[in-house]
């Protein structure tokens, strides 16, 4: 009785502030209606718990900067890829492959491509980059690759990119330290790092964004 009056209360509440979903720790209490965001005019039903960058604008900045390193490239591999956030942009003009640990996120990922208008390709792949990686014979089809790992950055994953010919490598970091790092296993193997990009989108704190563009060849 008491745990009942408890989420009848939570959910007048929820519903009284206009929330669409109310969850705790990826577990949704209360969902008025699903929740959207739109990634390069593509609307995503966000998993409860999903990643999802803190500031629109940033967000934007962020996706065409990574669009923008890619350019003409053909096949791209998204990795740590989310609920789509670059992938769906990136699929604008290449075929993207997504890989993610999170199976939510990229179901809601391929529930967007299915409903989408003028994407190319969107294949999906639930996996570990850290315990399992893309190898380099994986990776060899690939024109360009993008990494935007968590604060721990992607160690296993760069030391794979790094024994690939991939001639496109984009960065995406919330740690300049892990990303210093990542950067270097592809730099002692031949790569140039090229223009990085930092986005401040959370202001007054010390943390801060930034894209990194690594060319070979």
């Amino acid at each position: 009785g008491a745990r009942r009056g408890l989420v009848m209360g939570i959910y007048a509440t929820v519903l009284s502030l206009g929330f669409a979903r109310f969850s705790i720790d990826g577990e949704t209490l209360v969902e008025a209606r699903p929740p959207q965001m739109r990634f390069g005019g593509v609307a995503v039903a966000i998993p409860a718990g999903a990643f999802v960058q803190a500031v629109a604008s940033a967000e934007e900045a962020l996706s065409s900067r990574v669009v923008e390193a890619v350019g003409k490239a053909k096949r791209v591999a998204d990795l740590f890829a989310g609920s789509g956030t670059f992938t769906l942009r990136l699929a604008r003009g290449a075929h993207v492959h997504a890989v993610e640990s999170e199976a939510r996120a990229l179901d809601a990922l391929s529930r967007a491509a299915r409903h989408a208008q003028g994407l190319k390709p969107i294949s999906i792949e639930t996996r570990d980059l850290y315990r399992r990686p893309l190898m380099a014979k994986e990776l060899a089809k690939y024109d360009a690759v993008v990494f935007d790992p968590p604060r721990d950055g992607a160690a296993p994953q760069a030391k794979e990119l790094a024994k690939s010919a991939v001639p496109i490598i984009v960065a995406v970091s919330c740690n300049p330290a892990t990303l210093a790092r990542d950067a270097r296993y592809l730099i002692d193997a031949g790569w140039r790092l090229g223009p990085v990009q930092p986005v401040d989108q959370f202001l007054w704190s010390h943390h801060v964004e930034a894209v990194a563009v690594l060319t070979k060849g």
